[in-house]
């Protein structure tokens, strides 16, 4: 079957407004983003595709009229646009992404770890019980404001909390570019209260801990139990991991939902603007301390502790910022470390090999 691929182009001319039927891809999240990286020619000889599993042995991709496993080789994650080579589908071309999350490793591991990309909304799960953490939100932000992706702090569980307005306070004050709101995960108020977010085209993510209900708010979107969901313990209100990989699904009305498993380390990597922007009260203060290399600790004329001593900055504000910046740069330095050594260790191989062959 020979395909029109001319519809998943931008429409030709200034001003021109096209009707037309919704289109296969557009309901995966195609975008002209995507569009503008190709040609007709090459959509017809490699068919745009989205991943929307990774699996060990895999990616799972889906296109118009394709749904199936390719091999391992592409360098892709979750909500990656592909142009499928059929011929060699590990050669297959990955399209510049709109946004991408990322974390280092957990563990020791110091490489960097893909989350997902090409997402446009990310909503940060928290509920209002022991799980509740001003830091790991600041940190999710700010791997939101790095990526250019909108972030949203929703806030669960509200029904078994006597008072939500301290938490939505909280949540609100990390960031005046932040928008958090309190929604029952059951039933058909996340329907209502985020459909300005999950539109035709558009990509969302749910992230945050385990047992915060991100499965129940996808199940929730989808009209049906499509992803498997659990309890909470009681003693800690801890969540047991219920979904565990990052899978993409695909809203009737064109909105791609992506549920992620709850992440107890979210170690930031590259991401000094996103932390500057969460704490832009602090990063606008830095050009105005008295040394160039203020550590903002014991020097005089520190901008910084005088508007803390005003009270204008909360010390515990400044204490989560200070701990941030410190984690991102020795992440940042570790894997540039890495990706040093990596390519000395590849030079001193073909060093050897060259010697071997005369």
């Amino acid at each position: 079957m020979i395909r029109d691929y001319s519809q998943f182009l931008p429409p030709f001319g200034e001003g021109k407004t096209v009707m037309r039927a919704r289109s296969k891809l557009e309901t995966l999240g195609w975008q002209p983003f995507f569009a503008q990286q190709t040609s007709t020619d090459d959509l017809m000889a490699t068919p745009p595709v989205r991943v929307a599993e990774v699996h060990r042995n895999g990616l799972h991709v889906f296109g118009d009229g394709v749904d199936q496993l390719i091999p391992p080789g592409p360098d892709a994650t979750v909500g990656d646009w592909l142009l499928l080579d059929q011929e060699h589908p590990a050669e297959s071309t990955v399209l510049h992404r709109k946004s991408l999350f990322k974390r280092r490793a957990p563990g020791t591991d110091r490489r960097l770890q893909m989350i997902a990309a090409n997402v446009d909304t990310v909503f940060i799960v928290t509920s209002c019980n022991q799980d509740f953490n001003v830091a790991r939100l600041e940190r999710y932000v700010a791997m939101a404001f790095e990526a250019d992706v909108t972030p949203v702090i929703l806030l669960t569980k509200a029904d078994l909390c006597e008072d939500i307005d301290p938490y939505v306070q909280a949540a609100s004050a990390i960031s005046r570019r932040v928008f958090a709101l309190a929604v029952n995960a059951l039933g058909q108020e996340p329907t209502a209260k985020l459909k300005d977010w999950c539109k035709l085209g558009q990509t969302i993510a749910f992230l945050g801990s385990s047992g915060v209900g991100k499965s129940t708010l996808v199940n929730a979107l989808m009209g049906g139990q499509a992803v498997e969901t659990g309890a909470i313990r009681d003693d800690d209100a801890k969540g047991r991991h219920t979904t565990t990989r990052r899978q993409l699904h695909f809203l009737p009305n064109g909105c791609a939902v992506l549920d992620t498993p709850g992440m107890r380390e979210l170690q930031l990597t590259d991401a000094q603007d996103g932390i500057a922007d969460v704490f832009d009260d602090i990063a606008a203060l830095i050009g105005q301390c008295r040394f160039r290399d203020c550590s903002h600790d014991t020097e005089p004329g520190c901008a910084i502790k005088n508007a803390v001593e005003r009270g204008e900055i909360a010390p515990d504000r400044l204490a989560r910022w200070t701990k941030l910046v410190a984690e991102e740069r020795f992440n940042s330095a570790s894997l540039s470390e890495r990706k040093s050594d990596g390519k000395a260790l590849r030079k001193a191989i073909r060093a050897i090999q060259k010697n071997n062959r005369k």
